[in-house]
């Protein structure tokens, strides 16, 4: 019988750089911020609103539509702009835009008592409060 107890190497945790913490934070944002919008088409209703004109006590129109694309695309964007950007355009673009949505993610709320709604909002508003943790702790150079 072998009493030998094999000694493997232990894990190394790599340091990952606040570039990839951000972008992974605005990816995770993004795929739920799309699927609580998506979920909520299955809510009793909200189909014959959307074939009526309108959503919540918006009209859709052209104009509705490209603000709802351009409040996914900053988003979206900012996946490849928080590994692209320089870090003190990096820091505050992320700084700012996090802030901003945070009331945004809280005013689709309104008028909500679904349960998934509400636990989609809260898990988008800790997201947005990590990236601004990452982004105001950025890690400094002496220089």
């Amino acid at each position: 019988m072998n009493t030998q107890t094999s000694s493997k190497p232990s894990l190394h945790d790599a340091p990952i750089a606040v570039q990839i913490k951000l972008a992974a934070l605005w990816a995770s944002f993004m795929f739920l911020y799309i699927y609580v919008d998506y979920f909520a088409l299955y809510m009793p209703h909200k189909i014959e609103g959307i074939l009526q004109g309108k959503v919540f006590v918006f009209e859709i129109s052209q104009g509705f539509l490209v603000a709802a694309l351009i409040s996914v695309s900053i988003p979206a964007l900012m996946i490849f702009l928080s590994i692209l950007l320089p870090a003190k355009i990096n820091r505050w673009t992320n700084i700012v835009l996090a802030a901003l949505y945070i009331p945004y993610s809280l005013f689709n709320l309104a008028g909500e008592t679904w349960v998934h709604m509400i636990y989609g909002a809260v898990v988008e508003v800790i997201l947005l409060c990590l990236i601004l943790r990452y982004a105001w702790t950025w890690p400094r150079t002496n220089q």
